[in-house]
């Protein structure tokens, strides 16, 4: 056998998986069809480690919980990527959350394992970057923290590959046949056709993961999804209280509004994508959007020229009618009960990857003895 563990992907799930496989003495191999680690939505999210407080208005509780938990690791063992950073809510008389709302999310916020959080004293509010104060009633401070999400990634495949994973960049999946205790996989790398045998793969192509399914035979069926475009920009303008956490006044989504190196970032969007995910980018219509919210909120306008960069990534959702903003964020692991060393990965969060790996390496619990 060559390999204990094929990983397709190497963004934060893919890379984080490679590592716990690794240092379990397990051969594993990455795949990844970019010149490099998180080329896809893992360097495009919106560089946030939190527990996700708007989650609470969709009930779900347990997603929210857990990534506080996977936050309090985070800043344990990466120190030097995943910052603390304070969060502000405004609250304005056209507010659609009312200020007794924002209060009881946040006590509920705090007891599924954040941080304290309280009011910023009137007398305080020109402190806050410039931010509009006609109309403003009250404004709300929390913790949260901030992230290099790229940076994050490329330190666990380092890891990763010092513990032995090997790492194939560049690299097109053709697909694999598998049977109940191995699978035989084809792909191409540097215009050469290879042919590999693991005993397990982990499909952690992230908006690829139905593409990548339908090489797999026999057949898996794959999960009904929806793509979603999360898109940010970056303008300029140097933050110095930390992020604020805004009502968008067109839709009441929440938009964040956040120190990136030295300047001002925004995001993010939610608009429903269809076509291949290697060419989703910000649409027109989001940097307004973006833009426009920002600019409500703040003295200091920015036009359209003042746009530095904008890029967007692609969130995996369960299909469904229902506004992508209330729909589940849980992440999903899907296997068919023929094939059970045929893994999925649908969905994931930045914050909760770890967690994410948790559970994948208990579906393969086989892989702890398999490369000894």
């Amino acid at each position: 056998m060559d390999y204990d563990l094929l990983v397709i992907g190497a963004g934060i799930h893919g890379v984080t998986i490679a590592k716990a496989a690794a240092q379990r003495g397990c051969r594993v191999l990455v795949l990844e069809q970019y010149s490099g680690p998180a080329q896809g939505t893992s360097s495009k999210s919106s560089k946030l480690i939190h527990g996700g407080l708007r989650y609470l208005e969709s009930g779900q509780f347990r997603l929210v919980r857990e990534c506080l938990s996977e936050r309090r690791r985070l800043l344990k063992t990466q120190p030097d990527l995943v910052k603390l950073i304070p969060f502000h809510i405004p609250v304005y008389r056209h507010t659609c959350r009312k200020t007794w709302m924002i209060a009881i999310g946040l006590n509920i916020y705090r007891l599924l394992g954040g941080k304290d959080f309280k009011h910023i004293a009137r007398q305080d509010w020109a402190k806050l970057d410039g931010l509009k104060t006609l109309g403003l009633k009250h404004v709300f401070r929390y913790w949260d923290a901030q992230t290099d999400d790229l940076q994050l990634t490329r330190r666990i495949i380092e890891e990763a590959e010092h513990l032995g994973a090997q790492v194939h960049y560049g690299a097109t999946f053709y697909g694999a046949q598998c049977s109940a205790d191995h699978c035989d996989i084809r792909f191409e790398m540097a215009g050469e056709v290879q042919n590999v045998k693991a005993r397990a793969i982990v499909n952690a192509s992230g908006p690829w993961v139905n593409t990548v399914l339908k090489k797999m035979s026999p057949p898996i069926t794959p999960l009904q999804i929806e793509l979603v475009q999360g898109s940010h920009i970056v303008v300029p303008g140097k933050l110095k209280r930390g992020i604020y956490y805004m009502e968008a006044p067109r839709d009441q989504r929440a938009v964040f509004v956040m120190p990136w190196h030295s300047n001002t970032m925004v995001g993010t969007t939610e608009t429903p994508y269809q076509g291949d995910p290697a060419k989703v980018r910000p649409l027109e219509a989001e940097i307004e959007y973006l833009l426009e919210t920002r600019n409500h909120y703040f003295e200091a306008q920015a036009k359209r020229e003042d746009v530095i960069e904008s890029f967007a990534g692609l969130r995996v959702l369960p299909a469904g009618n229902s506004n992508p903003f209330s729909r589940s964020r849980e992440t999903v692991l899907h296997s068919d009960k023929k094939l059970p060393n045929v893994l999925s990965i649908y969905g994931g969060k930045l914050t909760s990857h770890h967690h994410t790996m948790t559970r994948v390496m208990k579906k393969l619990k086989g892989l702890k003895t398999a490369g000894a």
